[in-house]
């Protein structure tokens, strides 16, 4: 086993119970954090995931889903239910979601420094277990970069002000940061998503991240924007999307160099078409996902072939 994993993912995994119009409901394993390892280790990553099961069926299923894909899991033998959301999908495959969800994430001990922290959703703002996920991060940044998708759940969000002051601290931990437009809507109503996202930009990250559904992805860096088209797919469901979107940054980002402590000064500094790759990367996984139903992204070889195909 090498010495470094090359990444540690903190946050939660979440029981999808995907309801459509006139089917069965069908179980998905899920929560945007395991999406994200899951992706990562589909692609070929050495991944960690430090979270919470309960030692229940869902807790089972969702253990098997992850370390079958590769996803070393780690978990503090917590006793509460493993969270489960009902994700209800109209007729155009759009998501909404109803959660049972408690996330009371304790220490736990690490052998290894990873190379790379990826957090985000529900975990870094839901009490008791984001004070845990804040205090892992700021002791590893030091010698690993980090990144942060805010997935913003309203339902488990609380009070306004105060979330976003909590999303806001994970941003100035943050080198990259992702976030949908409509995370960015709910966050900073009235304003317009490049407005805050370069108001993210302008906290500390190297670069910021905003996909807008069908119609593209932006990235923001200190010299600029690059912008990318949606990849044309039939839409079979949603669910993932983003998770694979960022699990296909954070691959490209790493092959080109710019994760770790070795890479962080090269992530300040991108050209344009480096950052292009990555958006490229980023679209054609969440692509992949989109065209098949609940969060399945893609394993190299797929990854590779979307891109040929685009």
């Amino acid at each position: 086993m090498p010495d470094r994993p090359d990444f540690l993912v903190i946050g939660e995994c979440v029981a999808d119970i995907v309801r459509l119009p006139g089917a069965p409901d069908r179980f998905h394993p899920g929560g945007s954090p395991a999406n994200v390892a899951h992706g990562l280790a589909r692609l070929g990553h050495d991944a960690t995931l430090l979270t919470q099961l309960g030692a229940d069926d869902n807790g089972r299923l969702i253990r098997a889903h992850l370390t079958g894909a590769g996803v070393e899991v780690l978990d503090d033998d917590a006793t509460d239910p493993t969270p489960s959301a009902v994700v209800t999908l109209d007729d155009e495959g759009r998501a909404s979601y109803a959660f049972e969800i408690t996330w009371s994430l304790g220490p736990v001990a690490l052998d290894r420094q990873p190379r790379h922290v990826h957090t985000g959703s529900i975990a870094a703002v839901t009490a008791p277990g984001a004070a845990t996920v804040l205090a892992a991060v700021e002791s590893l940044r030091t010698a690993a970069t980090v990144s942060y998708d805010p997935n913003v759940r309203p339902a488990l969000m609380g009070e306004h002000e105060a979330a976003v002051r909590r999303v806001e601290r994970c941003v100035a931990l943050s080198d990259v940061v992702k976030a949908s437009d409509e995370d960015l809507g709910w966050l900073y109503p009235g304003r317009e998503a490049e407005d805050a996202a370069e108001r993210w930009l302008a906290a500390g990250p190297a670069l910021v991240l905003v996909t807008r559904g069908s119609e593209g992805a932006t990235a923001l860096l200190p010299g600029g924007r690059v912008d990318i088209g949606a990849l044309p797919v039939d839409v079979v469901d949603s669910v993932g999307a983003g998770d694979a979107f960022m699990s296909g940054t954070l691959h490209a980002l790493a092959a080109h160099g710019l994760l770790g402590e070795a890479g962080r000064e090269r992530l300040r500094a991108p050209d344009r078409d480096t950052v292009s790759d990555v958006l490229r990367h980023a679209a054609a996984s969440a692509a992949v996902t989109v065209a098949r139903a609940g969060a399945n992204p893609p394993d190299e070889s797929e990854l590779r072939a979307a891109l040929a195909r685009h």
